[in-house]
């Protein structure tokens, strides 16, 4: 593996956006019980810059920001803000400096106004010293019109968006005055749509601040971003102005290897004609029936716009929303509206949001691991079976490469991709032939997305069917055998094995996402 040097942006162009600049980090190191998360890691960022502060999970990313917003104290090196050298590392000094962080994990207060959250710890008063709601509502307004904001201050926090919650949290950590300001994984919870707003209220803060942003998606860093630093292992690897990159370089720093090495080679065995999986007139929730068959050993895609009805589709094939049709696994007809019913005919489904259903976070990587077999390992009385349950997810620990200190690790203490790892994990402790995947990779790493595409290809390889659903077409042309397309709950076209791999498989997904498709082949209207 090659390691890629670190390469500062020329001295002409830093100091032509300014001669000191606004964050200087220089020599930073931070270990933890005796595990080393930075070391020797230097940087400047300057005013009026979008600085792209990237990496795979456990890189270093958060870990920077929170010495540089006081809620760590570095090991060694020192922070330095407009040439000052940074005495204390607390949160209150830090804000005195001028250095606001909008943390990845929200912290609203859902049941007070949007005005009260912006004011929050700085409220105004009347002279009788009463709040002074009307001022603070007034000022709200303008706060939140300077980023082209238009919502009504008044409206609670919990009736918002995770989106819009988001910019709202940027309002009111800029608007007291932030010369420097950290975003982490701004968008980790947001749906891509939705990313364009904040993108802009970004590109404004840029003229009075300066911007670090962490993340680990890359069409997002050539985006927003004016500078790209790379972190891997705890190590600056990359340091350019994003002009002079390309998304390969990117990928390459972050994770050591090529873009076009991140999905594995598939292959779609001849004797893999008998289908795993029916589905016949599906109509999830009075929806459209759709209707789809897989054989042993193939992937295949979903795609569409977001609100096609894919994740519903996956959702009424295992049975946890009402539906009508059949479902026929390996020519067997399973019960509708019964996941039990499903799960013991051999279907698993890993949800897209891990965190909510999942997973139970705050329990190890054991216990969440047999989750869905605790029969198989419960002995007389119902007792666990520790020692056996241990042998068998240590294997398929081993098989989905997850790192983590041990089976006793909680599954909130790891990075997400490794998290991802757990959801496949604690399904692969059962005799599985059809796998459910609903957004596998969403909130994970380019790296572990590598690693993810692997184990999938494997089962597959192994003969197990597989229905994807993912939002990002890189990841459904690089992964599937084929690939269905819905708009508007109902599969609208079919991109096969050989339509997949070619070079305008891409614009005939859109065209059929969007409904050009059906425009273009509409016969013109007989005029004669």
């Amino acid at each position: 593996m090659q390691v890629l040097a670190a390469d500062p942006l020329p001295p002409t162009t830093l100091t032509s956006l300014a001669e000191v600049p606004e964050l200087s980090c220089q020599d930073l190191a931070k270990s933890f019980a005796g595990v080393t998360v930075l070391e020797n890691v230097s940087f400047d960022f300057y005013k009026g810059t979008v600085n792209i502060l990237a990496g795979e999970n456990g890189a270093g990313k958060s870990t920077i920001l929170k010495i540089v917003s006081g809620q760590y104290h570095p090991d060694k090196g020192n922070v330095r803000v407009a040439g000052e050298p940074v005495t204390s590392f607390d949160p209150r000094h830090a804000r005195r400096l001028g250095i606001g962080i909008v943390p990845q994990e929200l912290a609203p207060v859902l049941d007070m106004p949007v005005y009260q959250n912006l004011f929050l710890g700085r409220e105004l008063h009347t002279r009788t010293g009463l709040l002074d709601h009307h001022e603070m509502i007034a000022q709200s307004r303008e706060m939140l019109g300077v980023f082209g904001i238009d919502i009504d201050p008044r409206i609670w926090m919990r009736r918002l968006s995770v989106a819009v919650m988001q910019l709202v949290e940027i309002v009111k950590t800029t608007t007291w005055g932030a010369r420097i300001l950290l975003l982490d994984e701004p968008t980790s919870a947001i749906p891509e749509g939705e990313a364009d707003v904040l993108f802009e209220v970004i590109r404004k803060l840029k003229e009075r601040c300066v911007v670090v942003y962490t993340t680990h998606r890359i069409a997002e860093m050539t985006a927003i971003g004016d500078r790209v630093v790379v972190l891997r292992d705890g190590r600056l690897t990359y340091d350019r102005s994003i002009d002079e990159v390309t998304e390969t370089d990117i990928v390459r720093a972050m994770i050591g290897r090529s873009l076009t090495q991140l999905f594995p080679r598939k292959t779609l065995s001849d004797a893999t004609d008998d289908p795993a999986l029916e589905v016949r007139d599906l109509s999830v929730e009075r929806q459209p029936p759709v209707s789809l068959t897989i054989r042993r050993g193939e992937i295949l895609g979903i795609g569409g716009l977001r609100g096609a009805g894919r994740s519903e589709l996956l959702e009424g094939i295992f049975g946890v929303r009402p539906s009508s049709g059949e479902v026929i696994l390996s020519g067997k007809k399973v019960r509708r509206g019964d996941p039990v019913a499903s799960i013991d005919a051999g279907v698993a489904l890993v949800t897209e949001d891990r965190k909510r259903s999942g997973l139970v976070l705050t329990q190890p990587v054991l216990e969440n691991a047999v989750l869905p077999n605790l029969e198989r390992f419960s002995g007389l009385f119902g007792w666990f079976r520790r020692g056996q349950a241990e042998g068998v997810v240590t294997e398929i620990v081993q098989q989905t490469r997850l790192k983590s200190r041990g089976l006793d690790q909680l599954v909130e203490t790891l990075s997400g991709g490794n998290q991802q790892k757990v959801v496949l994990a604690k399904w692969l402790s059962r005799d599985i032939s059809v796998l459910l995947l609903d957004e596998p990779t969403r909130g994970v790493d380019v790296g572990a997305r590598s690693e993810i595409y692997r184990i999938i290809t494997d089962l597959a390889a192994k003969g197990m069917a597989i229905l994807m659903v993912s939002s990002e077409l890189e990841e459904l042309l690089g992964i599937s055998h084929r690939v269905l397309v819905m708009r508007r709950r109902a599969v609208v076209g079919e991109l096969g094995v050989s339509e997949v791999a070619s070079p305008t498989a891409p614009e005939r997904y859109l065209r059929f996402a969007t409904g050009m498709d059906v425009m273009e082949l509409e016969p013109e209207e007989d005029l004669s």
